[in-house]
């Protein structure tokens, strides 16, 4: 009896030593003067983080429409998937930044009502690099999320490419100028009455605005030097309503001559999906954290 209770000792002190945890310290608090308003986030910092001297590369993962800060955790399992990953050697230790992007789309709004990208460019960047132990160069920062937060990954990595070494946007919420036109008012209106303008119709909607957050507008008015000093993972399931985007996301880039990553795999828009591929993104990232 006492042999079997010493091997189960033994076996539980294995299991706890040999199985590397990060800490997740969710609803963090940056007070933005640009947004005039207390904006919740949520940060994922690897085993080690609190006894080591090292900085750590930063990720800013975002979350979809109608979700928050934390719903990367509750949902999205990225801190479990994260510590496994990390241990596997697929990802680097890195620290892992979710912010609250409201229904947003992470741009600046039309009306003025909310600047996200000022915000996240300006205010949010600087604050995590400040606040936490995190390497502050382009090449250990990268940039990735789902649905309407693989739009904002991918408009800041067009927009910044002096700023973020990758990007991998999972199901992006990417229309072309013919989607938007043709658009029922309803989904226009509810997505993207603020951020381009309210209760336009047709060809009415394709405004300065739109051109300027329209991701094929940018990448067709960018330099194949600036597109390439910035990395793609680009996914997306084939069974979800924004497959044809971000295929013809897909297409954009490599009319231009842009290596990327493109990923077509089994699987709709859902948490399923995102979490079954994130690792991979995130892996994707990390090597070029890793590049030289």
């Amino acid at each position: 009896m006492k042999i079997k209770i010493t091997l189960l000792f033994i076996a539980m002190i294995t299991f706890l030593t040999g199985y590397s945890q990060g800490k997740v310290m969710t609803k963090q608090v940056i007070k933005s003067t640009i947004l005039n308003r207390d904006v919740n986030y949520t940060v994922y910092l690897p085993e080690g983080y609190e006894t080591n001297q090292r900085n750590y590369p930063v990720t800013y993962l975002l979350h979809g429409y109608g979700d928050s800060d934390d719903g990367w955790i509750q949902f999205g399992e990225i801190n479990r998937l994260a510590d496994a990953a990390i241990k596997q050697g697929k990802i680097a230790p890195m620290i892992i930044v979710t912010p609250d992007g409201f229904k947003s789309f992470y741009m600046n709004a039309a009306d003025g009502s909310m600047n996200y990208e000022d915000f996240f460019i300006k205010e949010l960047i600087p604050h995590i690099e400040k606040t936490f132990k995190a390497k502050t160069d382009k090449r250990f920062r990268g940039i990735a999320g789902l649905s309407m937060g693989g739009y904002g990954s991918l408009l800041y990595a067009l927009k910044y490419p002096n700023l973020f070494v990758a990007a991998a946007p999972l199901s992006a919420a990417i229309w072309t100028d013919s989607d938007c036109e043709t658009m029922q008012d309803g989904m226009y209106n509810t997505y993207f009455g603020s951020s381009i303008g309210k209760s336009l119709k047709g060809k009415d909607r394709l405004t300065p605005q739109w051109y300027a957050n329209s991701v094929f507008s940018i990448i067709d008015k960018k330099t194949v030097e600036e597109l390439t000093s910035v990395k793609y993972w680009i996914d997306c399931g084939d069974d979800d309503f924004l497959t044809v985007g971000n295929a013809q996301l897909h297409i954009a880039l490599t009319n231009k001559k842009v290596a990327h990553e493109f990923r077509i795999r089994d699987g709709a828009h859902n948490w399923t999906y995102w979490r079954t591929g994130v690792i991979d993104g995130l892996s994707f990232i990390s090597d070029n954290f890793r590049a030289k």
